[in-house]
């Protein structure tokens, strides 16, 4: 367990919608964690992301998360995003440790083609949420699609298991 139940890493991932279908991208052989998965692009939020910046008041920054999903997309896959919106929440404690929270949005499409940095994701793919079955996706990402589905349906909801459990390795 954590030596310190206060620290987390936290990272914020992507559900980019574009055409009425996800980008979903398959992590390189070299990653740490999850490995040849095929999951949503994303990443940590790193102090860099605010502390250079001047505070929205007094004493916070704001939209934080939003600019280290914009950033994060960016670097990523090289595609710009828009109407970022939150959709829900996890924590892990990886075999490793350490405990992180991933804060999973849905954004739209603003511009831009598909370029992988290579040391993060080999692969992609945009896919409805149906087709995204047949991909070997990190466990509870084809929940969150399927949950992206009925938000953009307009329903309001948490987190739930839809369909069973994922492929998974």
């Amino acid at each position: 367990m954590p030596t310190d139940q206060f620290l987390h890493e936290v990272a914020i991932t992507a559900i980019i919608v574009k055409d009425n279908k996800y980008l979903i991208t398959r992590r390189s052989a070299s990653k740490k964690r999850f490995p040849g998965m095929w999951t949503v692009p994303g990443g940590k939020l790193e102090t860099s992301d605010y502390l250079s910046l001047e505070k929205d008041t007094e004493h916070y920054w704001y939209n934080v998360l939003e600019r280290t999903l914009r950033r994060e997309v960016k670097e990523e896959v090289g595609l710009d995003i828009e109407r970022i919106e939150y959709l829900t929440s996890l924590a892990t404690v990886h075999g490793d440790g350490n405990p992180s929270l991933v804060i999973s949005c849905v954004a739209d499409w603003a511009s831009g083609n598909v370029a992988l940095k290579k040391d993060e994701s080999d692969d992609f793919a945009w896919v409805t949420s149906e087709e995204a079955k047949h991909y070997p996706l990190i466990d509870g990402i084809h929940d969150e699609l399927a949950m992206a589905d009925r938000k953009r349906a307009g329903e309001r909801l948490e987190w739930s298991r839809t369909s069973g459990k994922s492929i998974s390795s």
